[in-house]
């Protein structure tokens, strides 16, 4: 594991914005399994959008969980830059926690949805539940992206936009 990086991969950066799509989508399109189970207990028909947004919300989330654990075992074999030694320790144990609850909510979300439609309907409450914490979560990691970028003038945002060169090439 290289821990001197000065940035983060084109896979990881790659891995990032695929999983933040992939979310946002659900978060925009994520009613659609809730005209599922209703049209389900009214035993009514769906129609054939309704139909192709239940599977896209299904398979988009199985494909988000799969991701998730993927970004740890890249981690793992291509490293991480090391976080700033400048940063106060309030914003580094910020990011640190916020990151935490991402990861936390990226596998909890899409198993929650998973019980509730393979086991335990009521899972489905638990499930809706993390749509208002993921937006404020999402505000908050933006903000800070754009308060390290135009007011800190750091390098934390571009990391996320730019891939580290190699320093072996």
């Amino acid at each position: 594991m290289n821990s001197e990086k000065s940035g983060y991969s084109g896979l990881q950066i790659g891995l990032h914005w695929t999983i933040a799509v992939l979310v946002l989508f659900q978060l925009l399109f994520g009613e659609s399994m809730t005209t599922y189970v209703d049209a389900a207990a009214d035993v009514r028909q769906l129609s054939s959008y309704e139909q192709t947004m239940e599977s896209a919300h299904y398979w988009v989330g199985l494909s988000i969980l799969l991701l998730v654990f993927v970004r740890p075992a890249v981690r793992l074999f291509v490293g991480a830059p090391k976080a700033q030694s400048t940063m106060p320790k309030w914003m580094a144990f910020a990011s640190r926690t916020t990151h935490v609850l991402f990861y936390c909510l990226l596998v909890a979300v899409p198993v929650s949805g998973l019980l509730a439609f393979y086991v335990w309907g009521w899972m489905g409450d638990i499930h809706g539940w993390a749509k208002p914490v993921f937006i404020v979560l999402i505000c908050v990691h933006a903000g800070a992206a754009l308060f390290h970028h135009f007011v800190l003038k750091d390098a934390v945002l571009r990391k996320m936009l730019i891939p580290a060169r190699d320093p072996a090439r």
